[in-house]
């Protein structure tokens, strides 16, 4: 018999029961909530009399929609304050652990749950939020669910899902200049468009992965359902042992031992079948951005938006209309054009990471005055650690500065919002109409892109600088 891939092994570990012709049963090993997908899970339950099953594999945090100033005050969105308030509640009457507004730990579940060592590999973690991909990062099998999976997750431990075809992803090579981990997805899901990964999880392999920090490899993994794949993952090694390693939830001692021992069986068995598989130079990848309204439509930054000729006639309309949004005509260099907000954050990229990069690449320099900037950390525990850094510092002489942890503009729920026609260039993951607010048009690019367009108030090739 052929070998397995890793995401084999760790599902086939966790299948409790095999429907004959139907889906799996499988155990979840961490669950992760926040305030907009739990309230109506908490209602089925409440309604059907039940308690979450384990609290101890159950984890709360508000992001989306919390504001990123005066986190002290009350939320005054109605709305906004309704959820997370109902968060608060739900939590409490059901044991679930809460990392509330200004708590030391409160932040984006997915820069949260890998930053206090809850994200391990070999676990099934879910979350009702389709980024839970990041966690795969790490070596586990981790998606996103609908709010009715979340309250059976909550009653059960356990959902019903059948299991995903797989594809490998490689990527060999060294990265030029200016490239980065942002840049690697980008360019994928230029190649494979946003639906070219639909019905897989991905497994990345290959030289370029290995040669990524943690963080690099959470955002490669976080944008793996904007090529439309249930989820991606990479299998762990030394940098992710270390990553882990003295992390507030993570095994100590002995145990840490011994769990590494564990995690160093995660692997792809050499002969190992995928269902499809990729292959891509990493000196073919340069500093992307994006022109359209789905994470496919991208190109290199020095490079021009298509013409309909280089589009598939089945695409044109919605190309073309798509440009219209944007404000773009086909063929258009994208190099000089004005853009008037920079966002750097989100659970792709507001890491600490993210923001040492963005500090570093400003330091001595000033932001453009066409430019309103947002630099949102990911989390309560970044924020101390920019700050501890000195990077608040670097940031505000720069003219930047740093608000409070949440989702913030990566999406339209919270008071974050890029005013209609306006171009933000941002280091989220998402860039479809309406995202980041009624009319926005969004671009999306890595950290070090979006500090050097902020620096310049145009789009900008970011190895310039060098």
């Amino acid at each position: 018999m052929a070998g397995k891939t890793l995401f084999d092994k760790i599902w086939d570990a966790h299948v409790v029961e095999q429907i004959e012709d139907g889906p799996s049963v499988v155990y979840i090993d961490q669950h992760l909530i926040h305030e907009v997908t739990s309230p109506q899970a908490f209602a089925g339950l409440d309604a059907r009399g039940l308690k979450v099953l384990r609290t101890n594999r159950t984890v709360a945090t508000p992001d989306h929609n919390v504001p990123t100033i005066d986190q002290d005050k009350p939320i005054r969105d109605d709305l906004s304050r309704f959820q997370v308030d109902k968060l608060t509640e739900n939590c409490e009457r059901h044991g679930v652990t809460l990392y509330g507004l200004n708590h030391p730990y409160q932040g984006i579940v997915h820069v949260v749950g890998p930053q206090l060592g809850i994200t391990q590999p070999g676990m099934t973690i879910v979350c009702g939020d389709s980024h839970t991909s990041t966690h795969g990062a790490f070596g586990s099998v981790a998606f996103g669910i609908g709010t009715s999976e979340v309250e059976m997750v909550l009653a059960t431990q356990c959902l019903m899902q059948s299991k995903a075809k797989r594809m490998r992803i490689t990527v060999d090579g060294e990265l030029g200049p200016g490239v980065g981990a942002k840049d690697i997805i980008l360019y994928i899901i230029a190649q494979i468009t946003a639906s070219g990964g639909t019905g897989y999880f991905v497994e990345y392999a290959g030289s370029a992965f290995r040669n990524l920090s943690m963080e690099g490899r959470m955002t490669v993994c976080n944008m793996s359902i904007e090529m439309g794949a249930r989820g991606g993952l990479i299998a762990p090694d030394e940098t992710t042992f270390e990553y882990i390693r003295g992390r507030e939830f993570a095994p100590k001692g002995a145990e840490f031992d011994a769990a590494v021992a564990k995690w160093r069986e995660l692997y792809t068995d050499a002969d190992a079948v995928f269902d499809a598989e990729l292959h891509f130079d990493a000196a073919d990848i340069e500093p992307m951005i994006t022109y359209g309204t789905n994470p496919g439509m991208g190109v290199k930054v020095t490079g021009n938006v298509p013409n309909l000729s280089d589009i598939e006639e089945s695409g044109r309309t919605s190309f073309s209309k798509s440009l219209e949004y944007m404000g773009l005509v086909p063929g258009e260099l994208l190099l000089g054009k004005q853009v008037d907000y920079v966002f750097v954050g989100s659970c792709t990229n507001g890491r600490i990471e993210d923001l040492r990069a963005v500090a570093q690449f400003v330091k001595g320099k000033r932001k453009a005055d066409n430019i309103t900037a947002w630099i949102v950390p990911g989390s309560k525990q970044v924020e101390k650690q920019a700050q501890e850094e000195g990077l608040v510092a670097i940031l505000e002489e720069a003219g930047f500065m740093l608000r409070q942890p949440g989702c913030s503009a990566c999406l339209a729920m919270n008071e974050d919002k890029i005013p209609k026609g306006k171009y933000a260039v941002s280091t989220s993951n998402r860039n479809f109409e309406g995202r980041q607010g009624p009319g926005a048009r969004t671009m999306l690019a890595s950290p070090i892109t979006a500090a050097a367009v902020a620096v310049s108030g145009k789009i900008v090739d970011p190895r310039e600088f060098n």
